[in-house]
């Protein structure tokens, strides 16, 4: 279920606010281009500067919205133990196919600590968990190790991996076989990544370019070597978007380009703020050099 191009929602706000019809528009700009699965409310949708009320109202928004046409896997991770069972069991019972949640960042716990915060949410919920590894962000890097543990629950089918080390796809595929989910967060090495045995992506690019993203994951897939060679032609011309996505933090850059494509405004909550006049030239120029703009 949980495969391709999933893109990782950004949230819209005009007047500091939840832009509702924007972030309706957006959803359905998703499923007319063949994005594979929505994820709302993750870290590129401004979960941390979201309200609870918040946080529900954009998953609950987008499982109505895209109404059972393509999985939805809902953020609902937090450093709060407590809280990311709540928001999680808020997602199961709204209707989502699917739970991301990051590691508890800040906190730092250990590896058992790891381990007890995915078990808890796991033991509450009854629908599918990503973890969501992403050390750059969340200083905590999970251990393969400690995700085979994880992979022994009920709940936990896969691993959002954004540690940007390749290495760890072969190392997981190892130990826990095919049927554990893995999921690039790192855009730019998505080719590779899926070569060794990933399954896809959870894009922030897929924002504005859904299309070329779905394409991609479906060619890079295939056997077929004109297929693959047309991965590798679709690969070349997103590489300098996805460059231009990660310029300034995440995710100032995409909701520029959004604002570029008429999707949505460029507001971002504090402490991000909008992008600098340089950063606004290099994403236009990856814009245009992917005929996006």
């Amino acid at each position: 279920m949980f495969k391709g191009s999933n893109v990782a929602l950004i949230t819209p706000f005009k007047n500091n606010r939840l832009d509702e019809e924007a972030y309706i528009k957006l959803i359905h700009f998703h499923i007319d281009n063949g994005t594979n699965g929505l994820v709302p409310a993750g870290t590129t949708g401004e979960s941390p500067t979201l309200s609870h009320d918040e946080h529900q109202r954009v998953i609950d928004l987008c499982i109505k919205e895209s109404n059972g046409k393509i999985p939805v896997i809902a953020g609902t991770g937090s450093n709060s133990t407590e809280e990311a069972i709540s928001l999680t069991t808020h997602a199961e019972k709204a209707g989502a196919n699917g739970a991301l949640i990051v590691t508890p960042y800040y906190n730092k716990p250990t590896q058992e600590g790891l381990y007890q915060h995915y078990k808890a949410i796991n033991d509450k919920c009854g629908i599918p968990i990503i973890i969501y590894n992403i050390p750059g962000r969340s200083v905590i890097d999970m251990s393969v190790d400690t995700m085979a543990r994880l992979y022994e629950l009920k709940n936990i089918v896969g691993v959002k991996d954004a540690t940007g080390d390749l290495d760890r796809v072969n190392q997981t595929l190892k130990k826990m076989g095919k049927e554990f989910i893995q999921l690039t967060g790192n855009d730019d090495n998505v080719f590779e990544f899926n070569k060794r045995g990933g399954v896809g992506t959870i894009s922030v690019t897929a924002n504005i370019a859904p299309k070329l993203c779905s394409d991609f994951q479906r060619f890079s897939k295939s056997d077929n070597d004109n297929e693959i060679k047309e991965a590798e032609r679709l690969d070349k011309i997103l590489q300098p978007v996805h460059h231009s996505m990660f310029v300034e933090s995440n995710p100032s850059p995409v909701k520029y380009a959004a604002k570029l494509l008429g999707l949505c405004d460029d507001n971002v909550r504090l402490p991000l703020v909008k992008v600098t006049e340089t950063t606004k030239e290099i994403v236009k120029k990856a814009l245009l050099s992917a005929k996006l703009i």
